[in-house]
């Protein structure tokens, strides 16, 4: 018997359909896509198998030498020699061997160090063990970790056969004995497919793939492509989240949080996931607030010593640390000290969405780099929508190509990477300003094209106004009302019509209640309204005495932005940069790593700004372009100025600013971007027309803007990348340098 399904098609048919479906359709482009797809892959494999593990095959035909009979060092009973304090040096003689590489191999059972070998050796080419002169540079100190395998097979660059041989262990805060198995010459390096690089290899190539000239997302306009445009820029920005969360994770010293597999030394052995206290006693300022305010404080529970309250000058540190040497009794460093109490000087509102919450659920104290982590992720979101915003309601030719190049600009060189990277109780008010910055900023530019203006009004400026209560210099961001609203509201005198002033009272109210909470709690602490406490800090020069001088700013712009950055060849390549000033007073001066338009060339294009904004101008009725730029610029230079006459120079604090020179080089990057077709061919135009009109024209200028662009931001990023990995006092390096010894590796796999 015949039996005919006259049903409908079930699920895995529809599916099975609408893919064929989409296949005919796009059978071109997924062809094209898999055969990209597929050459990433296997060029990223041949180079981890291949070239990262070029030691493997070079090394395979050597014969190896154990050195095991000739150490001359005390072996225990378990058959593993000991390096002590008195003898950590071993020494060989007459090898007469070529050598391409020693093998110092440890004892992996025992603690794990990071430790400091310094080898010398005689060869044809020298008689005796050579070292650094004044013209010459010798065997350059090496660095091995007694946890990795690879590190401890090093590569040496000798003349023919060496004779002699001597290994030493140099350096402080080595934790001796150490455990010593043997030393191998001429070792077999073992092949070892990393595959974090491997994935970091292939993102690299993939990125580079994209954003290779010809590629498609430069002929993607994004107001005529809104669909598959705006699915490229979730894309972004997820991958952005993504990679920035891993980054912050893997400064696992600096994130607060343990789990069974993470941080295990604190894991507390019950829960999924538990907080501990990171930083020292004045890093849980924010934590000791929240539960100050569930007790009715606004200072902190910790009593200062009384030795502190009798004291005339209180915020005079070199007389607090006698007076803590004398007394023995130490004080809470970086906190406000009024009236016999100690204060939290840093803005309120961390403390308001994410300890005093967390507090009254948990009872424990709210892991800061979380609240970083959340911040950024919140910055990085609501920066996308703003440029996504500009890119197609104020602009009608940018692709998807050139958004994505200056999204990515945007992100990397604000200055959240390196918050994320020491994500402390610092850090965190700054994260959030940024953070309700760009979103106030984002409100603001919907409410003006719709029809819900109070409500986006509103919420834009309750944003802008939190801003006071995280990071107040961020605030200047606030002037850029005045470009955005004057014209319809002032001069077009819509604030005198009913719905123009409930509207207008949207973009008010906020600033107001804001005002009013910050006043009352700065009253209550300090009485006084306008009072933040920051005067009252206790920290390494008297706050209350600071003042405004003139002498600190050059410095402090040079450094912010022209001191070029101090480079090594060796990866991360970065190191802090050299300051001097003749300034002859006291400078508050940490580790920074370069000015900002030097680090990050892609911001020369405001130098023209004139020329752009003329362009723009003399196509457009308003200004409202030029006076957000120019308010941006503006904001940018007088922050900076306030962060070095406040507090000094570190460079935390570029973040501060940054942001304004970045946003200001994409709407400078959009005007170029926009006026390109406007312009005449050259070819028709001829050199005469170049030379009254200034400017250089054609059918190619848009591929060397955007080659040029490639090219500036690639910079910014590398720079970006290598200092995220700089090693710094506190960070992951410091703290574990033993398994930052692995990445370095994994980078310089040629040693």
């Amino acid at each position: 018997m015949l039996v005919y399904n006259l049903g409908m098609p079930n699920i895995l048919e529809n599916i099975a359909y609408q893919l064929k479906r989409f296949y005919r359709a796009y059978e071109g482009t997924i062809r094209h896509v898999g055969k990209c797809v597929a050459i990433v892959v296997a060029l990223a494999l041949a180079l981890e198998v291949f070239v990262f593990n070029f030691n493997y095959f070079s090394s395979a035909g050597l014969n190896t030498i154990n050195l095991k009979s000739k150490i001359s060092l005390h072996e225990g009973k378990d058959d593993v020699f000991r390096l002590t304090a008195i003898d950590h040096e071993v020494e060989f003689s007459n090898l007469n061997t070529p050598i391409e590489n020693i093998k110092v191999d440890f004892d992996e059972s025992q603690p794990a160090q990071l430790l400091t070998l310094k080898i010398q050796f005689t060869d044809d080419a020298h008689e005796t063990y050579f070292d650094t002169t004044e013209y010459t540079i010798g065997v350059p100190e090496v660095e091995v970790s007694t946890m990795s395998d690879e590190s401890q097979t090093v590569n040496i660059n000798a003349t023919g056969a060496v004779n002699n041989l001597k290994i030493s262990l140099v350096g402080e805060d080595i934790q001796y004995p150490i455990r010593l198995e043997t030393i191998y010459l001429n070792a077999h390096h073992p092949f070892k497919f990393n595959g974090l690089r491997f994935l970091l290899v292939l993102g690299a190539l993939s990125i580079i793939c994209l954003f290779r000239p010809s590629s498609f997302i430069y002929r993607m306009n994004m107001r005529e492509n809104p669909v598959r445009s705006r699915i490229g820029v979730v894309s972004a920005v997820l991958i952005e989240c993504i990679l920035f969360s891993a980054f912050m994770f893997y400064g696992s010293n600096m994130v607060g949080v343990a789990t069974s597999n993470y941080n295990y030394g604190e894991w507390d052995g019950v829960s999924l996931v538990n907080s501990f206290e990171v930083g020292g006693d004045n890093a849980q300022q924010y934590a000791e607030l929240a539960k100050a305010m569930t007790e009715g404080r606004l200072y902190l529970e910790e009593e200062p010593p009384e030795w502190l309250r009798d004291m005339d000058n209180p915020y005079d540190k070199g007389a607090r640390d006698e007076a803590q040497k004398e007394t023995g009794e130490e004080y809470l460093f970086d906190v406000a000290y009024y009236e016999g109490h100690y204060y939290v000087y840093f803005g309120l509102v961390p403390v308001l969405i994410f300890y005093l919450p967390f507090y009254i659920l948990t009872g424990s104290p709210f892991p800061t780099a979380i609240g970083v982590l959340i911040a950024c992720i919140l910055f990085i979101c609501g920066a996308s929508a703003l440029l996504d915003r500009f890119a197609r309601h104020h602009f009608k030719n940018v692709n998807l190509g050139i958004y994505l190049l200056v999204q990515v600009a945007f992100v990397t060189a604000c200055g959240i990477l390196y918050l994320l990277k020491f994500p402390t109780f610092y850090s965190l008010p700054i994260a959030c300003g940024l953070m309700f910055s760009v979103w106030g900023l984002y409100f603001w530019m919907c409410g003006r094209d719709s029809q819900r203006r109070k409500t986006l009004f509103f919420l834009g400026s309750l944003c802008m106004a939190l801003v006071a209560g995280c990071r107040p210099q961020l605030l200047l961001l606030s002037l850029l009302a005045f470009p955005l609203f004057w014209r319809p509201y002032i001069t077009k005198r819509r604030l005198f019509a009913k719905e123009g002033a409930l509207e207008f009272a949207c973009l008010i109210v906020p600033y107001i209640l804001i005002a009013a909470l910050i006043m009352g709690y700065n009253y209550a602490r300090f009485g006084s309204l306008t009072d933040f406490g920051a005067n009252y800090n206790l920290t390494v020069n008297d706050m209350t005495q600071r003042g405004w001088v003139l002498g600190r700013i050059a410095p402090a712009l040079f450094a912010y932005f022209l001191q070029p950055p101090d480079a090594t060849g060796v990866f991360p390549f970065l190191q802090p940069a050299e300051f001097q000033t003749t300034y002859m007073g006291q400078s508050i001066k940490e580790a920074t790593f370069g000015g900002v338009l030097w680090c990050y060339p892609v911001l020369w294009v405001i130098f023209f700004v004139r020329p752009l904004l003329t362009m723009r101008n003399s196509q457009r009725s308003t200004k409202t372009i030029t006076g957000v730029i120019f308010v941006l610029l503006f904001s940018g230079v007088a922050i900076a100025i306030v962060d070095a006459e406040m507090a000094g120079i570190l460079q935390r604090y570029y973040a501060d600013f940054s942001f304004m020179f970045l946003a200001a080089m994409v709407l400078l990057v959009f005007i170029a971007n926009e006026n390109i077709d406007a312009l005449p061919p050259l070819r028709k135009a001829g050199w005469k027309a170049i030379r009254d009109q200034r400017r250089i024209a054609g059918p190619n200028v848009r591929s060397l803007l955007t080659k040029t662009l490639i090219v500036l931001v690639t910079l910014g990023v590398m720079y970006s990348f290598f200092l995220c990995f700089t090693p710094e006092t506190g960070w992951y390096s410091d703290m574990y340098p033993w398994a930052y010894q692995d990445l370095l590796e994994a980078v310089q796999f040629w040693t």
